[in-house]
């Protein structure tokens, strides 16, 4: 099977994409009675008005900022290019961070409300007001003048759940370019190189086909792989070793593909890696089994995959999360973290969900990460990440086409 990762939207696609993501937005703050949102948040931007300039930079140096009332014409600071999506206006912006601003970042905070104060007026807004990642300086200053003050993540957040047929369109051209970056990778995959050299390759094809970047370094060999959350090193790969990565890819157009695979370097496994490995795949196939329209998020976590004793101590951080331009709301923890760390709320149809699993136990030198992306339909699920698994290392058990239909991963992409 072969294909082609050449991609773009129509003009007509282009614009129901940005129409929509912005009417999400505005729905959410109608919904919150909030009037106003002042937006820095690179992904925020992005899904705003396909903002896509030095996203990285500004994520810990916020140079621009949106204003984006419930109604009305949006007012861009900063912005290099004059042609995004539903913006009417660009203005040089006052800055508000240590880096441009200086020090006396309560100065700048001062600025800075004037503005966001002359284009409400001049808009004639009066209700609630949404900020992002400013300092806290800002916050000070609209409550001095009186305003009302909400975090504008979570109505970005909210908006962002439920995916439109344009955005599927996109986020499945970044898987499509993450599982080239995998093949490649396994292709590659011998023992003696290190796990940067490998996790490059990956980086490479993303980079190569127009995409963004990748949020986390998560590529482990050997011992290196238990427990999970251990970066890609120097380490030299070595014969018969497990090698586990996590994509965490920002592909093309800013979407997400977020899959973790685990291969042996080699083709002796022993009895534990193979335990592990199925662990894991029994895992990650059950908790997709379980997904619907409907189901509450607390159901999910009473339901899910009832785990080897000794598997618990180092499971992953979830067993569910959302997906979109990041990872994003919801997360689902495992049943032993429930109620401390989590909350409840409701899977909703065209919600993508990434489905996980890490099984290392503590006395045991390796571990196994797999992942799954997902689209909840109206009926159940539909796999979106199709890159297969390793069959040496499930044993006996009988893989189902659809949950392996790429064999052992060596798949050929047309590379555009």
């Amino acid at each position: 099977m072969e294909k082609s990762l050449m991609f773009s939207l129509n003009s007509n696609q282009y614009q129901r994409l940005n129409e929509y993501r912005l009417g999400r937005v505005r729905s959410v703050m109608r919904q919150r009675g909030i009037d106003l949102c002042v937006v820095n948040n690179p992904v925020s931007l992005r899904y705003a008005i396909d903002f896509d300039e030095y996203q990285l930079f500004q994520a810990h140096i916020p140079t621009v900022y949106l204003l984006l009332p419930v109604e009305g014409p949006l007012r861009m600071y900063g912005a290099s290019k004059r042609n995004y999506t539903n913006v009417c206006e660009y203005q040089r912006p006052h800055f508000i961070s240590v880096f441009d601003a200086g020090l006396d970042l309560d100065a700048a905070a001062k600025t800075f409300i004037k503005d966001v104060a002359d284009f409400r007026q001049q808009n004639g807004l009066s209700g609630k007001i949404a900020f992002e990642r400013f300092t806290p300086f800002v916050t000070k200053r609209a409550v001095a003048a009186g305003w009302v003050v909400e975090d504008a993540e979570s109505v970005f957040e909210q908006a962002r759940t439920i995916k439109s047929p344009e955005e599927l369109l996109c986020m499945r051209h970044s898987i499509a370019v993450a599982q080239e970056g995998i093949a490649a990778m396994h292709s590659a995959m011998k023992p003696g190189m290190t796990e940067n050299e490998l996790l490059s390759i990956l980086h490479q094809v993303n980079i190569a086909h127009g995409g963004n970047w990748i949020d986390g370094r998560m590529l482990a060999s050997g011992a290196r792989t238990n427990p999970w959350l251990q970066e890609a090193s120097n380490k030299k790969i070595e014969a018969n070793e497990l090698v586990a990565f996590d994509t965490d890819l920002i592909g093309p157009s800013g979407y997400l593909a977020d899959i973790s695979r685990t291969w042996l370097c080699g083709d002796k496994p022993n009895a534990q890696q193979k335990s592990a490995y199925q662990h894991a795949y029994d895992e990650v196939s059950h908790n997709m089994s379980l997904l619907k329209p409907g189901i509450r998020f607390q159901e999910l976590a009473m339901k899910a995959f009832r785990r080897n004793e000794k598997y618990i101590h180092n499971r992953y951080v979830c067993s569910f999360h959302g997906a979109g331009l990041c990872d994003e709301y919801p997360k689902i923890y495992y049943p032993g973290d429930w109620p401390v760390d989590t909350y409840d709320g409701v899977i909703e149809e065209n919600m993508v969900l990434c489905v996980e699993s890490f099984s290392g136990a503590t006395d045991e030198k390796e571990g196994v990460k797999i992942e799954n992306q997902v689209l909840v339909t109206s009926s159940g699920y539909q796999l979106l990440s199709e890159y297969g698994y390793q069959e040496c290392l499930l044993g006996e058990v009988e893989v189902s086409k659809e949950n392996c239909s790429r064999g052992n991963g060596e798949t050929h992409y047309e590379l555009a």
